[in-house]
C-alpha cells in the first residue's frame, strides 16, 4: 500500500507526505485544491454554516477503519488569498483529515502541526503564498 499524492500540487507534496507520515498514515489517496475566495466562502457556508471565506477546509471520506477498496482520505481545499502559509494550511488540513481536531483536543494537533512544519526543509517549501505576494 502507498500514499497517492497525484492530486496534490507538486510544491505541497513534501508537506502532505510529512503530515501523513506524522499521523501514521501509510496508504490512501488525498487531493488538495487551491481555490478562489468566492469558492471557499461557498464551501464554508454550505458545509459549516459560516458565510465567510476561510483559509482551509477538510472533507474526510473514508474513516480510520478498513475501506472496501483503495482508501480515500479526502479532500483539502485551500484559499491562498486567506492563507499566510500554504505549507501550514496543507499540514493543518491533512491533520483534520486524519481525525485531529484542535477545537476538541488539548493542543496536541497544533503541537504536532508545528513539529511537522519545523521539520520540513525550507527548500521544500513554496516561495510564498499568494496572500504574501506584494508584501515581500
Amino acid at each position: 500500500m502507498t500514499v497517492d499524492l497525484e492530486d496534490v500540487p507538486g510544491d505541497l507534496r513534501a508537506a502532505a507526505a510529512a503530515a501523513l507520515d506524522a499521523a501514521g498514515i501509510a496508504d490512501g489517496h488525498l487531493s488538495i485544491e487551491l481555490v478562489a475566495e468566492r469558492r471557499i466562502r461557498e464551501l464554508n457556508r454550505d458545509h459549516r454554516g459560516r458565510d465567510e471565506p476561510t483559509d482551509v477546509l477538510s472533507f474526510p471520506v473514508d474513516g480510520a477503519g478498513p475501506a472496501p477498496g483503495p482508501r480515500e482520505l479526502g479532500d483539502v481545499v485551500i484559499c491562498p488569498e486567506h492563507t499566510a502559509d500554504l505549507v501550514e494550511a496543507t499540514v493543518h488540513g491533512i491533520l483534520h483529515l486524519c481525525g485531529y481536531d484542535h477545537e476538541a483536543d488539548r493542543g496536541e494537533m497544533l503541537a504536532l502541526q508545528a513539529s511537522i512544519i519545523g521539520d520540513i526543509p525550507s527548500a521544500s517549501r513554496p516561495a510564498m503564498s499568494r496572500s504574501d505576494q506584494g508584501r515581500a
